[in-house]
Formats: structure tokens, sequence, C-alpha cells
């Protein structure tokens, strides 16, 4: 392999992409750069024929750069390439120097097809061009709350297969639903109560004054599981009506993009969506990072290729930040609209408002968010490299070597619901051991790095053993993520749990901990453990039913016993007098 200083001396002049490695063939930092011979040298002092960190880097990259053993480049056609490029690289690899921005989501909008005799409320993700769609959003929480709420408020077709029966269902009998397929309702009347569904979508405050009158009335008919419902509802609505009161008197249609820091280890980045002179929705992340020196063009960036890659900039007039963007063109190049837009920094006080108001709700989640302590308490106390906003826990179940299944859990901290239950995921698994299962439910979680980027953190149900497996895999990766495994303490050789208590046992690859049992960080990853054991074995329970009854019933059979019970376990529970009588045949 060619020296270091050769390979500096040796740099291309193209754009293109450079990727520093340490002695362990570990990687350190991924960059992009216009001209790589300019930018990379820019990290060094090569007199004297000797390869020294340059004295202008701050302290962080100092140290990282007194690291770098070799370097590796990719040359692309573009600039634009060349950011795409980076941004994917470092949501795979996750290298140590770099911050992450997690900030990868989908939003969903709702959909009114205008098309349609009798056009409904439709939750979609993807958007079409069409004169006839009309969107609401993007909605960054409480969409299924505010569409159900509107179906239960007013007669909308509740179904998308009702236009297709020709007979009025259940939802005419208890007045949920004026029939059209039985031509009870013209197109004329249906019109108007689509009007008051979009009225309510621009005004969501009408809506939660509408679920308060509904939700005193079902308490005061002691109702009170159904007034409970209303309540939740309302309050996830609340979350983003509360900038309704903001009504400019310019329809402005913005995305609006913030970052705030407080101290050297944390940032926030939060977005605003705004749309006909209104905030429709808000949503935030937490970025990771071990300093002050950060690039906040590079932040702006990167949250913008994370976001208008899965998300077509849709009614949107400009991209609206705090600060002038170094990469705007190949950033505007990047992006998928429905027209012509622009990023740009405030040019009127109404637009600095929306700025001050982005950044005072970012100040707000930082300085609020209970998590903090906790979490930077287990950083210290495990020696982790980062804070773990966003940890992935992981185990496996079977019985006897039957059924055997892996699921995995993840937690993601400053979020109202913590576990984020659309990202688990369960893996059927082949391995004879607990090792080797271990081993491939964690390898296929790592081959998806590349669309879904790795946590802070894997917590794993095991010991030593374990956290090997884990340190090979993402060895193997080239991502970098800290490891913990947390065990009961085995007493003759059995896993051993006190009444009230367990004496479980922390690991890291250098570290072995003992809590006591009321630390609130043991009862925390406590917690996670016994989410994914939850969950694993649910499904090796579902997989484990499913198999007896594979072997017992026709697929027919199964259907109509799924029918009626719901699931494979319900089923498998089932007395078979119950069986008996749902199939119609003795057995």
């Amino acid at each position: 392999m060619m020296n270091l200083l050769t390979s500096i001396k040796n740099l291309p002049k193209d754009s293109g992409i450079y990727e520093y490695f340490d002695e362990f063939d570990r990687i350190l930092y991924i960059g992009k750069a216009k001209n790589l011979k300019k930018r990379v040298s820019s990290y060094f002092n090569l007199s004297d024929n000797k390869v020294k960190p340059s004295s202008k880097l701050s302290p962080r990259i100092y140290n990282m750069v007194q690291k770098i053993k070799y370097i590796k480049t990719i040359i692309v056609n573009n600039e634009q390439d060349a950011l795409i490029l980076e941004n994917s690289l470092i949501k795979q690899l996750k290298p140590k120097y770099n911050i992450l921005l997690r900030d990868d989501k989908t939003y969903p909008y709702i959909l009114i097809d205008n098309s349609s005799s009798f056009p409904r409320l439709e939750v979609v993700r993807k958007v079409v061009k069409n004169k006839d769609h009309l969107y609401f959003g993007p909605y960054a929480s409480g969409i299924k709350d505010i569409t159900d709420s509107i179906y239960e408020i007013l007669p909308l077709v509740q179904k998308k297969s009702c236009l297709k029966e020709k007979k009025a269902c259940l939802f005419y009998q208890i007045n949920r639903c004026y029939a059209p397929c039985e031509g009870k309702i013209s197109q004329d009347e249906y019109k108007k109560i689509i009007k008051k569904a979009i009225d309510l979508l621009k005004n969501p405050n009408k809506l939660i004054k509408m679920l308060n009158t509904k939700m005193l009335s079902l308490a005061s008919n002691l109702r009170f599981e159904e007034a409970n419902i209303l309540k939740f509802r309302i309050k996830k609505i609340s979350q983003f009506s509360n900038f309704s009161t903001i009504d400019l008197a310019k329809l402005y249609n913005f995305d609006i993009f913030a970052i705030y820091s407080n101290n050297n280890k944390k940032s926030v980045l939060i977005k605003l969506f705004m749309r006909d002179g209104k905030i429709t929705s808000s949503d935030y992340y937490f970025i990771n990072h071990n300093d002050n020196d950060i690039n906040l063009s590079y932040l702006y960036s990167q949250a913008l290729i994370n976001h208008y890659k899965n998300n077509i900039a849709l009614n949107l007039d400009s991209i609206l930040l705090p600060i002038d963007l170094e990469d705007k063109d190949e950033i505007l190049s990047f992006i998928q609209s429905d027209k012509k837009i622009n990023i740009t920094k405030p040019k009127n006080k109404e637009q600095q408002n929306l700025i001050d108001l982005a950044l005072n709700n970012a100040k707000n989640i930082i300085e609020s968010n209970s998590d903090d302590k906790l979490l930077e308490s287990i950083q210290t106390l495990l020696r982790l490299q980062n804070i773990p906003y966003r940890i992935e826990v992981f185990d496996t179940s079977h019985h006897s070597g039957d059924s055997i299944v892996g699921g995995m859990i993840v937690w993601q901290a400053g979020r109202e619901l913590e576990f984020i239950k659309d990202s688990y995921r369960r893996y059927n698994l082949t391995g004879i051991d607990e090792y080797s299962q271990m081993q491939e439910l964690l390898s296929r979680r790592a081959k998806d790095f590349s669309t879904t980027p790795p946590p802070d953190l894997w917590l794993i149900d095991g010991g030593k053993g374990q956290i090997n497996i884990a340190k090979s895999v993402l060895d193997s990766s080239g991502a970098n993520v800290d490891i913990v495994a947390i065990a009961k303490e085995k007493v003759d050789s059995k896993a051993y749990r006190s009444k009230g208590g367990a004496n479980d046992i922390l690991r890291t690859n250098e570290l072995t901990i003992k809590l006591n049992k009321n630390d609130d960080r043991l009862l925390f990853l406590q917690r996670l453990r016994d989410e994914v054991h939850r969950y694993a074995i649910t499904f090796h329970r579902q997989k484990k039913a499913k198999n007896m009854l594979d072997s017992t019933f026709s697929k027919a059979q199964i259907k109509k016993l799924l029918n009626h019970f719901g699931s494979f376990e319900n089923i498998n529970n089932a007395s078979s007098d119950i069986i008996k009588e749902i199939l119609k045949k003795k057995y």
C-alpha cells in the first residue's frame, strides 16, 4: 500500500469522495471535495517530507488526523454526485468523526381525489402529479387520528371498497355514511360534506373543538372508554395545531429547517412545514457530535438531502434556512419538486420570525428532554463513543430448536412514543445454537445499513460471546456502532432472577459492570431487553402455532379460523370444541 505522504502528493484534482482509515482498517472520516488534492492536503502539513496535522485544525480533527494511516478516494463526475455519495456512505458506515443525521423519514399526505364521483380522505406516501388531486400535509404525526376523527364526524364514504358495493352496509345503519352506493345522496350534496372535511383539514383547531364536544358528551353518558380514545386523539392532533395560531397575511408555502445547539455534545434539527401561511406539521431529530466544531452549512446540506430523497417538494415556494448554503445549487438540482423553488435566508421580518420560532422550539426540545441526563450517564458508565439517542435491541427465541426466530426493537430519545414500532423487525432464523442464531440475526440487520442507517448503540441479550459476534459483524460492515450486552447473573449455571429484582450484568468489549438493582441506568436497559424479549417470544409463539396448524388443517380451514380468531396464537389457545363448531366439521 502506498505510504501516506506519497498518497497525498499523488491525489487527483477531480471532484470526489475521500475516506480516512486508521492502522486497524477502521474508517475514521468520509468527506467530499470539488478538488480532492486541494481539500485533503488542507488537513496536513507536509514540510520536510513529513506528514503532520495542520495547525489550523480544531482539537478534535487534529486528533483524528494523527490516527490516519491511509486514504482512499472515489472520483465522481461532478459536485452533486459527490454530495449524494458522501451522504449515502456516511449513513451506511457511520464513521467515528462524521456527524450522522438520521433524518430520512417519508412523510404521509392526505389525498382527496376529485376525479372520483364521491371522493374520500386517503393517506398516501407517494405523490402523483394530477390536477384532480388535492393534497394536505406533509404530516409528521397524527395523520391517522385526523382521518379517523373526520370519518367519525362527517358521513363520508368510509372505505375504498364501499363504492364497489351495491348495497348499503353497517356504516349507513349507524349514520356514518349516506350510502352513495344505493344512490341515497347526490354528488352535489356529497360535495358539501367534502367541503366541510377540507375546512377541518385546513383548520385543525375546529376539529379539536368538535372532538372535545363529542368527548364530553360520551363521558357524561358514562362511555368512558370511547371518551378516552378521543382524548388521546385530541392530544396527538394538538401537537402540531399549537402552531396554527400563526396565520400570516401572505400565503407562504415554506419548509423551514433550523438547527440549535446548547452545548458541545448535542444539537437538534427541527422542521416546520408551512402551507397557505399556516404551519401544518413539525418534526425534530437529535444530532450527536462531540464538540463545537460543526459546519452548519454541511449539516443543513445533509438534512436537505435526507429529507428530499424520500419526499417531493410539493406545493412549495421556498426552503427557509437561517444561513446561506454553500451547496445550494447542487441541492436544488437534486430536489424533486412540482414547481421551481428556492433555498433562502429570511428576506423580511415575517420570515425571520419563522426562523426564530423554529430555533426557540428547538431550544425548548433540548432543555425539556428528560432522557438527557440518563443517556449521558449511560455513555459515561459504559464509555460509549456517543450518547445513545437511538438504540437497537436484539434477542432470539426458539423451543428445543423449533420455530427459531429473532427480533429487533428500536428505541429513540425525544419521542413521545419512545419505542419506534414501525422500525421493529422479525427474522426467521436457521442457526443450530444461540451463537449462530445471533450471528445470523445481526448479519441480516447489518446488510440493511445502506438503506436503514445504523444506530448509536446495539444492546444484545447475552454475554461476552454475543459481544464478540456483534463486533465481528460490525467490523465486517465497516460501521461504527457501540455494543453493550445485558445478561442475567447465573447461579449454578442457571440464570437467576430473585423476587422483585434481577442481578443483571452489563458488558462491553472492555468492561463488566454490576449495578444496584434499583439503578436507573440498569432499569432502563432492562426495560429495553424485556421489550425485545416480549417481541421475539410473541413471534416465536405465532410461528409455532402456525406450524402446528399447517400440519392439522387445510389452507381454506386456516383462513376461516384466522377470519374468526384474528391470529394464529388465538387459534392455538382456542378449545377443540370451538374450532369444530367454527369449521362445522368433526375432528
